[in-house]
């Protein structure tokens, strides 16, 4: 797991005091949401996906679903997600703790619209126990990733 390293990519950015870890698991949205006190909604999944130009992870809303024609209109191709150990291989961490820091290289992320509405986010930190408190603004500051629409519209996303 690269937990020091997500620590280390969030200390170079000024966000250190914003990481949390949990003695409880948090690597579903209901555990992260439970674990964190918040709604569901604000916990961000990022799902991993191998594409033919590489693997790919894509910040959510924790109550979203990806929309699979959007994700073919845009990345040209079908969602196809990596099974169990694979995730960590092309990602660099393990289920339940995929972020968009510390990425393996060559691992490009993308995020999502469904995450812009909330004043703060919850995405994983690199393993099943924690998570990092950011505005979407500040996730997409320090990802540098751009926003895409590969979300089915739901009035339970918000």
């Amino acid at each position: 797991m690269r937990v020091e390293q997500v620590k280390d990519f969030l200390a170079k950015h000024g966000l250190a005091a914003q990481y949390m870890q949990f003695a409880v698991s948090s690597a579903t949205v209901e555990l992260a949401a439970k674990a964190i006190g918040c709604p569901p909604q604000q916990i961000v999944k990022t799902l991993a996906f191998k594409t033919k130009t590489g693997p790919i992870v894509i910040c959510i809303c924790g109550t979203s679903k990806i929309d699979n024609p959007k994700f073919k209109a845009l990345f040209g191709e079908k969602a196809v997600f990596p099974h169990g150990e694979e995730v960590e291989q092309l990602t660099g961490h393990p289920v339940g703790g995929v972020c968009p820091f510390a990425l393996n290289e060559g691992v490009r992320v993308f995020l999502d619209e469904s995450i812009r509405p909330f004043d703060f986010v919850y995405p994983a930190a690199g393993a099943p126990n924690n998570a990092v408190k950011l505005t979407p603004e500040q996730l997409q500051q320090i990802t540098r990733a751009p926003w895409v629409d590969v979300t089915k519209s739901s009035l339970n996303a918000i």
